[in-house]
């Protein structure tokens, strides 16, 4: 067996996305004969000795599995809560053993798609901002958004951490005082959605995504999941050209709409 990356090794091993096994890998939990590995390294486990949390890791025979997940509000992305909260996370809802890590976490305020897998470079593919894969949400604003305002959403908003990307903002109905809105995002920040509605007067009401790349929402109901199509994880699997965007690489592992 060749070196590979230590953090493709891990992915390999099921315990999580590239981008999360990095943070393990910075966190100083992997250990490499006997040395604390740094990012950067790689190993062969044929002859290195590799310890996370001081176990050895092992490349088994893993089913791969794929699914979404219809996440119902006040339900937790994080694989635990946060000590003294009962509410229940995600990943409870899918009554499966095998293990199983989310790609593209939603607030508790916030519902809809969300899909866990153990495939690490399927993770990758879709947490990377490079490889362009679109989210796409219906939210509910508060008020009458005026086309200057959409445009302003469209072209990008200047928040304290950044000007936001460019964003396809359209109307999708009217609510008794309130706007649906259907917004598609090829990259975001924490809350961006939330805080880009905020700071232009008309706060989200419901904020629901319906789509990661090729996969639908579709008719899962709250607390409902499915596996994935062979047709929707073709679709995910098409190698593509990473897109370049200096300064705009982050993990959509991180963020929260």
């Amino acid at each position: 067996m060749a070196r590979e990356r230590l953090q493709k090794l891990m992915a390999r091993a099921g315990l999580g996305s590239r981008r999360a096994c990095e943070e393990i890998i910075r966190e100083g939990r992997v250990v490499v004969n006997g040395r604390i590995a740094t990012l950067g390294d790689g190993a062969d486990l044929a002859v290195d000795k590799v310890h996370v949390d001081g176990v050895p890791l092992r490349l088994t025979e893993v089913v791969p599995t794929t699914v979404a997940l219809y996440k119902p509000m006040q339900t937790l992305s994080t694989d635990q809560p946060h000590r003294g909260d009962r509410r229940a996370t995600a990943r409870s809802l899918i009554p499966l053993e095998t293990r199983l890590f989310a790609i593209g976490r939603l607030d508790a305020d916030s519902e809809g798609l969300m899909l866990f897998t153990n495939n690490g470079d399927l993770a990758h593919r879709l947490s990377h901002p490079s490889f362009g894969h679109q989210k796409e949400y219906r939210v509910l604003v508060a008020g009458r958004p005026t086309e200057e305002v959409l445009g302003a959403w469209r072209r990008g908003v200047q928040l304290e951490d950044g000007m936001t990307a460019p964003a396809g903002v359209t109307v999708a109905g009217v609510e008794k005082g309130s706007t649906w809105l259907r917004v598609i995002m090829s990259e975001g920040r924490k809350r961006q959605i939330r805080r880009v509605a905020a700071s232009l007067g008309h706060p989200v009401r419901r904020l629901i995504r319906v789509r990661i790349g090729p996969v639908h929402l579709g008719q899962l109901k709250p607390g409902e999941w499915r596996s994935l199509t062979e047709a929707e994880l073709l679709a995910l699997s098409r190698r593509r050209r990473p897109r370049r965007r200096p300064g705009r690489g982050r993990s959509s592992k991180k963020l929260g709409y």
